[in-house]
């Protein structure tokens, strides 16, 4: 169901696939890349330094989306999903443990939450995300949800100032209404940051806003990963009808 191909303009020996993970051995080939790019590029602490993998409770609820490099069959990206019926029968979505969701409790059923993304540092080209994305909107679509959640993460590496300033700048202009607003359970002391820095939306957010989604609130703080965490929320309503086209054209 969720497959497509294409070859990338600006690397034409790279044929890459976007498909959902099916069975436990293409999990793992998921959980392989989060490792390298969560706990060696980025010096995560995770469990699983001995098996090489990044994995936790939920990844056996939730199904997974992977680009592959079908000359090479090497997994080069992959979004895990996790629908709101699964995770109310395992007690919540992953980011009810950064967030109090209160406000979107009764969206719950027809919405679908996101994460662990990565891509292969090789492949981090507009291809290998739009495949991604393709995928997303395809199962989406198929499956009749309307509503994508998901905590999309900002470096601390300055201590927070350039967090701190991404979020400034989206309140300003992509604050989502009152009624969908989620509380941070671990606050990033946003009172303590001075000026704002100059910098960079990181790609994902970049990605998030432009087709039409809003931050839900504050960030919070993860620690293990030392991230800034915005829970960021896109009604399928609301994604731009040139962006719909895109992403539905290229999942197929």
């Amino acid at each position: 169901m969720l497959q497509s191909q294409v070859r990338p303009q600006t690397q034409p020996r790279k044929a890459l696939a976007v498909t959902l993970a099916r069975g436990v051995q293409e999990v793992v080939e998921a959980q392989r890349l989060r490792y390298k790019v969560f706990a060696e590029e980025m010096g995560a602490r995770i469990p699983g330094r001995e098996q090489g993998i990044d994995s936790d409770f939920y990844d056996a609820h939730c199904e997974h989306l992977l680009v592959r490099d079908t000359d090479t069959q090497q997994v080069v990206g992959t979004y895990r999903i996790l629908n709101g019926a699964k995770a109310r029968r395992i007690g919540g979505f992953y980011a009810d443990e950064e967030f109090d969701l209160t406000r979107l409790n009764h969206l719950r059923d027809s919405t679908v939450e996101i994460g662990r993304s990565c891509v292969h540092r090789d492949y981090r080209g507009g291809t290998t995300i739009a495949l991604l994305w393709a995928g997303l909107a395809n199962y989406m679509t198929h499956h009749g949800y309307r509503y994508l959640i998901g905590c999309a993460s900002i470096g601390m590496a300055d201590g927070g100032h350039a967090a701190a300033s991404i979020y400034h700048r989206l309140q300003a202009t992509h604050l989502a209404p009152v009624e969908y607003r989620v509380f941070p359970r671990c606050d990033l002391p946003l009172a303590a940051y001075g000026e704002d820095v100059a910098c960079t939306l990181p790609p994902l957010i970049k990605g998030y806003v432009r087709v039409g989604a809003y931050i839900c609130g504050a960030p919070a703080w993860d620690p293990d990963f030392n991230t800034a965490d915005l829970l960021m929320m896109l009604p399928m309503a609301r994604i731009q009808a040139r962006y719909a086209r895109h992403f539905l054209k290229a999942g197929h």
